[in-house]
């Protein structure tokens, strides 16, 4: 699987490079990391979708400074796919695991994020960002 085949899919599309657009995301993620540590010491549930945002976010990143990005109303799963054609396999498997605790946690019922699972997450979004950073620090294709 690649690129193209996920645009078969309708899951991404091409995308000119700006290297506005990747900074922003940058910026969200690097924003939503710092708020999910904040919010351990309130909601863990909280915390765990706010770090799993940020790491959507840095894959959106990604995404943007290969010129490519997410479409339609699978936009979450779209970059959970993409991280599997283009991170180490741990990182996919987290971001995608996070992703369905995380609709649980909105969607279905509260309160179902221990602290130590909050805390983890947040602790694996702030190494994921840094992972993606570093990608991304070197302009189209990284």
């Amino acid at each position: 699987m690649n690129d193209e085949d996920l645009q078969r899919e309708r899951l991404v599309r091409p995308l000119a490079y700006d290297p506005r657009r990747v900074a922003e995301a940058l910026g969200l993620a690097r924003r939503d990391v710092a708020t999910a540590r904040a919010m351990l010491a309130v909601n863990s549930d909280w915390a765990y979708n706010i770090a799993y945002n940020a790491m959507l976010q840095a894959v959106r990143a990604l995404m943007f400074s290969r010129g490519v990005r997410p479409t339609g109303c699978h936009q979450h799963v779209a970059v959970v796919r993409y991280a599997e054609l283009h991170l180490d396999r741990q990182w996919s498997v987290q971001l995608d695991r996070m992703r369905r605790k995380r609709h649980v946690s909105v969607y279905d019922t509260a309160g179902t994020i221990p602290e130590t699972e909050a805390a983890n997450a947040v602790a694996r979004a702030e190494e994921f960002f840094a992972v993606i950073e570093e990608i991304v620090s070197g302009g189209p294709e990284g």
